[in-house]
């Protein structure tokens, strides 16, 4: 779905990303989402205002489905990269990576799904201005009827006025119409929304749950490897005191067998 007229859009993940590493990938979904959220607000906060339009509702639309595609992209390549974690050829830096761009995707999630809370009680609260198009023209024809006189022409144009009047008057009793169905639809599309973010999120505490036992382990790893290395350490010193004290007890058992030597040899002499 190509987004271009929608500020912090792009091409879907999974058209943009084959062939990339999934961390790099996860990365610039979460970026992507974050834009797509800050863009999301700014529409928000229009709505029940003069600004309040068809065309901001419109774009308020295609911008929640973009980020709802941009969260799925995002949660599947998430999942691909916890997949390759569980491997143990895995570096523990790339396994740290991953498990911290998981809580940074669960942290923009939940703005989203408050943005969403936010959206339909807004969208239900408030319903988009009248183009100013029916209003001119509900006011010409109110100012025609005003300034008619009783000639028979002037009574024509007072028909034509009022026709004209009833026909937009029609008008805007359908394009009311329109938006409520608009909006009623516009509403369950976010609940139906709501409901798959809300599962995504679940699956992604599992996810990150996991990810935490990997990291416990790593870091009991590391642990264990300091504590095998100072024992290590240790030994060495140890050995090496032990070489040391080994080394002088032979010296001087030489200079004390060279002395038994000497006088040996002092006495046989004499």
């Amino acid at each position: 779905m190509s987004f271009q007229d929608i500020e912090g859009g792009g091409r879907p993940l999974n058209k943009q990303r084959n062939g990339k590493d999934p961390t790099q990938a996860i990365a610039s979904g979460i970026f992507q989402i974050n834009t797509s959220v800050a863009t999301f607000q700014r529409l928000l906060n229009s709505l029940g205002t003069p600004k309040d339009t068809p065309d901001l509702r419109d774009k308020l639309h295609k911008t929640r489905v973009h980020i709802g595609q941009l969260v799925k992209d995002t949660s599947d390549k998430l999942k691909e990269a916890s997949e390759i974690d569980h491997r143990d050829e895995v570096s523990a830096s790339k396994k740290i990576t991953d498990a911290k761009l998981a809580k940074d995707f669960q942290a923009v999630l939940k703005e989203f799904q408050k943005a969403q809370r936010l959206s339909v009680e807004r969208e239900t609260a408030y319903s988009p201005a009248i183009p100013q198009a029916i209003h001119s023209s509900r006011d010409e024809a109110s100012e025609m009827d005003d300034s008619s006189g009783g000639s028979q022409e002037q009574r024509a144009l007072l028909d034509q006025s009022r026709r004209q009047e009833v026909l937009l008057l029609d008008n805007e009793i359908s394009f009311n119409e329109a938006i409520i169905v608009e909006r009623d639809q516009g509403i369950e599309e976010i609940q139906n929304q709501v409901v798959e973010v809300n599962e995504i999120f679940k699956d992604l505490a599992v996810l990150i749950d996991e990810q935490g036992t990997v990291i416990d382990d790593i870091g009991s790893n590391i642990e264990n490897s300091h504590a095998a290395t100072g024992q290590g350490k240790s030994h060495l010193l140890k050995a090496s005191k032990t070489k040391k004290a080994n080394t002088t007890m032979i010296c001087l058992l030489l200079v004390i067998l060279g002395i038994v030597l000497l006088i040996v040899i002092i006495i046989l002499a004499v």
